[in-house]
């Protein structure tokens, strides 16, 4: 931990807390602050224990809130963009509301990957093409959400399902946006029918997995609101807190049969318990399929949701998880602790 600490590394984030002796202050592994003597450092496992034990919050790496929580100066801005998602926002409107045009777009590419232009122009796109699949015509839509042209709209539907506005119905649009977790943030994915997508913002398969909701669903991704990535991101709050054990948010998840039975019976999984690979295919009567069940554990789409980390090693040690083996463990740590309460 000390050397996850001098390194700064982002890896760590969410797994320990370091109280600094010294300044009596704790941080994340992150911070950026002068680097402490390897004996003048305490850990802790939670905020709490560092409070507890008589330890500030840092003011720069802020370990009480959410990794990639909106900062203060930007939530005026975001509450207006929730009220209007259409309004064309420009630089010298941000500087006249006291707000760096600069500083804006660096925090949405840092944590959208887009610039803040870029966000709105795909809130009002996500909007336009959902009032289309509902049956309003294509230039209603446009003028509707902010377009200034209908060229424009079409050019921007062309670009991002590869085929002309007229087809848009015929897509399935998946709404994609970031919710905040205690271990980090996490991207949610939805359609009209449910929630098909809760990642680890930071695993290395996202990407991959976008490609596969693609084309599975034969759709585009977009930034949006959806009202079942809201749901899900009461539900995964609430399940942090320890205030549920199950979830109810409605679920779309496609691919072969044999996968829907293994991901079937993950959510059989008690919350609190674990079970193994082996323990699975034996379930699912196909006990000498165990390298299959641990393929179709790693190509689960809905972490937590669908409850993967709560499959273990025969041997009783943890394996492999997209998300990374220090969360399993935290997940794992967590159900103990919330069944014992």
């Amino acid at each position: 931990m000390y050397e996850a600490l001098i390194n700064k590394d982002a890896s760590f984030e969410g797994l320990f807390f370091a109280g600094i002796k010294s300044t009596g202050i704790f941080c994340r592994p992150t911070c950026t602050a002068r680097k402490p003597k390897f004996e003048n450092v305490d850990y802790f496992a939670s905020t709490k224990d560092a409070l507890f034990a008589g330890y500030r919050a840092c003011k720069r790496c802020r370990p009480l809130e959410l990794n990639g929580k909106t900062p203060e100066w930007l939530n005026d801005l975001i509450t207006l963009v929730k009220q209007d998602s259409n309004k064309r926002w420009k630089d010298f409107e941000l500087k006249k509301a006291g707000i760096d045009p600069s500083r804006v777009r660096r925090w949405f590419k840092k944590n959208h990957n887009m610039t803040f232009h870029a966000y709105l122009r795909s809130l009002r796109l996500s909007n336009a093409l959902g009032n289309i699949k509902h049956g309003d015509d294509i230039t209603r839509a446009a003028y509707s959400h902010g377009f200034e042209s209908v060229s424009g709209f079409r050019e921007a539907i062309k670009q991002l399902i590869g085929e002309p506005a007229a087809k848009s119905k015929l897509k399935t649009i998946i709404t994609v946006n970031r919710i905040l977790t205690p271990l980090g943030p996490m991207i949610a994915g939805a359609t009209e029918e449910g929630l098909c997508l809760l990642e680890f913002a930071d695993r290395r398969m996202l990407e991959t997995q976008f490609k596969r909701l693609i084309k599975l669903f034969d759709g585009s991704i977009i930034v949006g609101d959806n009202k079942f990535i809201e749901k899900v991101s009461e539900e995964i709050n609430s399940y942090f807190a320890g205030k549920i054990k199950r979830f109810t948010v409605p679920i779309v998840i496609p691919g072969s049969d044999f996968q829907r039975r293994v991901w079937s019976e993950l959510k059989n999984i008690p919350y609190g318990a674990t079970t193994s690979y082996e323990g699975i295919a034996k379930k699912i009567n196909s006990p000498k399929a165990i390298r299959a069940v641990a393929t179709a554990n790693g190509d689960n789409r809905l972490a937590i949701i669908i409850p993967c980390h709560r499959v273990i090693g025969k041997d009783g040690k943890l394996h492999g998880y997209g998300g990374g083996l220090w969360r399993k463990k935290w997940l794992i740590e967590h159900e103990n602790v919330i069944n014992q309460v």
